[in-house]
């Protein structure tokens, strides 16, 4: 898979450029006062371009392009290492190929929807597509079908005790190297029990 060209990095711009001026006024007003208006007035668009980058204004706190970075981890994973590796690897590359920006507002993207009920709904809604896509790639590596039910139910588990350790993470207000021993950590518990 060739990088993004010119006009879909554009898109990908301003779409977290939306995200992050959205996490900025939740943080300083809360989640209900603020409006899709007042994003959209922040991040110098119309009301209508904001969505066009996101259907909801859940989704603008719950969408994220960790999936997109881990499936494409997943594929590039050397062949010889066996599933929970990957996953291992395509977490701890993937978690610390970004900054200490990108990861503070991933902090702030998590207590909110830890926080929100609503966002905590979505959330859960969410979870079963991101199972679902990176499991695909998963199963094209062991030569199996790419919605093949054990594949799923594995990444389903290793997606579970990530969410775990980011609960812990934000819980402890901690850095992206603890994020990365969390991940790893659970991941362990996977495969040795507790």
């Amino acid at each position: 898979m060739g990088s993004p060209g010119l006009r879909e990095r554009k898109k990908q711009k301003t779409r977290w450029a939306i995200q992050e001026h959205a996490v900025r006024l939740f943080v300083q007003q809360g989640y209900d006062a603020t409006t899709v208006e007042q994003i959209a007035e922040a991040a110098e668009i119309s009301p209508s371009t904001f969505f066009r980058y996101f259907k909801t204004k859940e989704d603008v706190v719950i969408q994220d392009r960790y999936d997109e970075l881990m499936a494409e981890e997943i594929r590039n994973a050397p062949p010889d290492l066996p599933p929970l590796e990957v996953f291992r690897r395509t977490l701890t590359n993937a978690f610390g190929s970004i900054g200490p920006e990108e990861i503070e507002q991933t902090m702030q993207r998590a207590k909110l929807q830890f926080a929100v009920p609503a966002l905590r709904m979505r959330a859960l809604d969410s979870m079963q597509d991101s199972i679902r896509y990176l499991a695909a790639p998963l199963a094209e590596r062991l030569g199996r079908p790419k919605d093949d039910f054990r594949c799923q139910a594995f990444v389903g588990a290793c997606v579970g005790a990530m969410i775990n350790a980011l609960m812990t993470w934000v819980q402890d207000g901690g850095s992206t190297d603890d994020v990365i021993s969390m991940i790893e950590e659970a991941l362990s518990v996977i495969a040795e029990g507790p």
